[in-house]
């Protein structure tokens, strides 16, 4: 994936220069395939080593942080204490059966108790943090209301991860509304796309994504779905597409070919390329698991698809194809042995880097003929993982759900480097940038970094 136009051309955040292949955008980097050129965070840390600053974030989410200039920026929910009758009540959410009330239109019974009903209003809240200490540069609530439906009990009501191109910063709370926000706070501009009807009343987790002039958001619910083209500058709608997919997480991803700007979407029914411009289909392929939440990762003239719930798909597509690539040369390869449930593959070196469902076990295939280079193995100390995997200076960190994070030599085969511990847990994925990388645990915002 190339950097977009809006990013190559930004200036400044409080009047300098700044360059994009050096900041963290978006939820997966400057490139989309969680890797930074530039970056070079520490290798070891713990509670009492290289972390430059630790800050707590009100409320909850799983928004992952994003880097520009000397701001980091979150997003968050933060129940509104007495609000529903029930102050005190803590995330303002309780556990509950979605089988028995919960879910979407076409979700059935199902959950297992796995979701949280919401008990008090949520204020919708956009941060801003000192990149060099951590302190609040501004917070910005920008709705409060009491959620239609509940979320997944792991995750809460602020998922979906910012995106900034350096001028505006989008801030995408689904069902709660879409902002746009310049860089000191302001807000320029909102939409509101309607409810979701999430199955299982899992929430909502799609981030948004911003190319050039164009904000893309993916609509996949239980009703009906779509996919929606916002104007950068006003919120207004450029363009639309229906879509027929269940109950989707995954991040659109910018692609380009000949010329032509794509936006990838993975799906449950297809997996679909669209003209950034147009809206327009280009290609589409199925062969993906239920429940497809991964993104995509892309190189110069492929995208690597994959999803593992309920069993495993990966899939490599030819980026100069068009209309049904299934059975035919478009797809290069696939592979259907142990893929990612929730984590996106990481794209780095020519390798693709990716966890078995969300288990701490990592594989690594060639990128060009889908050779096996490392098969499932198993991340020694590690339990489960949500958090994509990222890569800087020629490595790779796996952050996991229980505060450790294994470093690793990026490469062919398995050397770790470190293994780490911190006190919180890790469910957002990492963002780097500089000499830092960023990781926002259940409570806590950190900065790990070497000593200045």
């Amino acid at each position: 994936m190339l950097l977009t136009t809006s990013l190559v051309a930004a200036l400044t955040v409080l009047g300098g220069e700044v360059d994009p292949a050096r900041q963290w955008p978006a939820w997966r980097g400057p490139m989309a395939t969680g890797v930074s050129t530039q970056a070079d965070p520490p290798i070891e840390w713990s509670e009492s080593k290289n972390v430059r600053w630790k800050v707590a974030v009100p409320g909850r989410g799983t928004a992952s942080p994003v880097v520009w200039g000397d701001r980091v920026y979150v997003l968050t929910a933060v129940p509104v204490a007495g609000a529903s009758g029930k102050e005190g009540a803590g995330s303002g959410t309780e556990t509950r059966d979605a089988g028995a009330g919960g879910g979407g239109r076409r979700g059935g019974r199902g959950g297992g108790g796995m979701s949280e009903a919401p008990t008090a209003e949520q204020a919708f809240t956009v941060m801003a943090l000192d990149r060099g200490d951590g302190h609040v540069v501004w917070k910005k609530g920008v709705r409060t209301q009491m959620p239609h439906e509940g979320h997944h009990r792991d995750h809460g009501f602020a998922s979906a991860s910012p995106v900034t191109d350096g001028e505006v910063l989008i801030a995408h709370f689904g069902s709660f509304g879409t902002y746009a926000l310049d860089l000191s706070g302001r807000v320029l501009w909102e939409k509101d796309l309607g409810d979701m009807q999430t199955r299982n009343s899992f929430g909502e987790g799609s981030s948004p994504l911003l190319a050039g002039e164009v904000v893309v958001i993916l609509w996949d619910h239980e009703g009906e779905d779509f996919i929606v083209g916002l104007d950068r500058k006003t919120g207004r709608e450029l363009w639309r597409q229906k879509r027929e997919e269940p109950t989707g997480w995954c991040t659109p991803v910018l692609v380009e070919s000949g010329g032509r700007q794509q936006v990838v979407v993975n799906g449950t029914n297809r997996v679909r390329a669209y003209d950034l411009k147009t809206g327009e289909p280009v290609w589409e392929s199925g062969g993906q698991t239920v429940n497809a939440i991964p993104s995509a990762v892309a190189s110069k003239d492929r995208v690597y698809v994959t999803s593992g719930y309920r069993g495993a798909a990966m899939q490599a597509f030819r980026l100069d194809r068009k209309g049904d690539l299934g059975g035919t040369d478009g797809v290069t390869w696939s592979l259907s042995r142990n893929t990612p449930y929730v984590p996106s593959p990481l794209l780095v070196g020519g390798l693709v880097y990716f966890l078995k469902g969300n288990e701490a076990m990592l594989s690594v295939v060639d990128a060009a003929d889908g050779t096996l280079c490392v098969d499932g193995v198993r991340l020694e100390g590690m339990n489960g993982v949500y958090a994509s995997p990222v890569s800087a200076a020629g490595r790779v960190y796996v952050a996991g759900r229980d505060g450790k994070v294994t470093v690793l030599r990026a490469g062919r085969t398995m050397e770790v480097l470190a293994r780490n511990t911190l006190d919180d847990g890790f469910d957002a994925s990492p963002a780097l940038a500089g000499d830092s990388m960023f990781l926002r645990g259940r409570t806590h915002l950190y900065c790990i970094a070497g000593a200045k």
